[in-house]
């Protein structure tokens, strides 16, 4: 399985989490999936929604997984799209006001973590995407930074804000990283994205924030305030590296602006509407 996935050039994460999918499902069976078929998979689909209380979103990692090993890897005859997907709910992002976003940022400690949250903000990057930037892809030149395969193996740049070019300078100069920007305890790794969730999780308890706030609400703010800056869609849609236009709609939904101008028809009623002799009495 794991030869057919290099063969199609599946990352490294995806590779990941196909393999401990299909691994706990022989375990469940305490079989190897080659003995297993149709009831097996349902059986164990049940048990992840009533027993195991999976998210939608690893429900169908799960289905993934043992799609490609039913039809790629052992090449079944039975049809492998009666194995279904669950629909996931669909959510509106939370967002974090500019200043809420200020208090956050202030509150993150050590450093390193600061300012990996500090890019995901400033340039609307996926939490593995920043911790994953090298010191070459700053280009202070061109004012662009350089994101290397991203979601869905895709390199693209973004604008490489003026301030965040002062702040990494200073970051620079404090930890002198060679070639990872965020190198980790070991200086040959990236640094962890648990420990950059962690450290947002503790700064947003500091920062007196009550909505759930996690790395990817920065880049959720990102593109929310570039549209209510004025900034096009399909301008954000490039930047954040979405594949689909309507991913990014999503954050029509969110906007101040667009809120702020819809009025409940209920400001447009008269204010006398009763008759003086049904008026109650007081």
């Amino acid at each position: 399985m794991l030869s057919d996935m290099r063969l199609r050039n599946f990352s490294p994460r995806t590779m990941t989490c196909y393999t401990e999918h299909v691994a706990r499902f022989a375990l469940y069976f305490g079989r190897s999936p080659e003995t297993l078929g149709p009831e097996e998979v349902r059986r164990y689909q049940v048990y992840l929604v009533e027993e195991k209380k999976a998210s939608w979103s690893g429900f169908n990692q799960a289905v993934c997984a043992l799609r490609f090993l039913y039809k790629v890897t052992l090449a079944r005859d039975w049809p492998v799209t009666h194995i279904p997907f669950a629909k996931r709910p669909r959510k509106l992002p939370t967002v974090l006001s500019a200043g809420e976003v200020q208090r956050l940022l202030a509150c993150v400690q050590p450093l390193k973590q600061r300012m990996v949250l500090t890019t995901a903000y400033a340039a609307g990057l996926r939490l593995s995407e920043a911790t994953h930037l090298k010191v070459s892809h700053i280009d202070s030149a061109r004012m662009q930074v350089r994101v290397e395969q991203g979601k869905g193996a895709k390199d693209r740049l973004v604008p490489l804000s003026r301030r965040l070019l002062q702040e990494l300078r200073e970051y620079w100069r404090a930890v002198r990283p060679a070639t990872w920007l965020f190198p980790g305890r070991r200086l040959a790794v990236p640094l962890t994205n648990s420990s950059v969730q962690r450290s947002c999780q503790q700064a947003a308890q500091a920062a007196g924030l009550t909505k759930r706030t996690t790395p990817h609400t920065l880049r959720h703010s990102f593109a929310t305030h570039l549209l209510e800056a004025g900034i096009d869609l399909l301008t954000i849609q490039r930047l954040l590296g979405h594949r689909s236009f309507s991913t990014t709609m999503v954050y029509l939904h969110v906007t101040q602006q667009r809120l702020e101008a819809v009025s409940s028809p209920l400001d447009w009623l008269p204010l006398e509407q009763c008759p003086p002799e049904f008026e109650p009495a007081r």
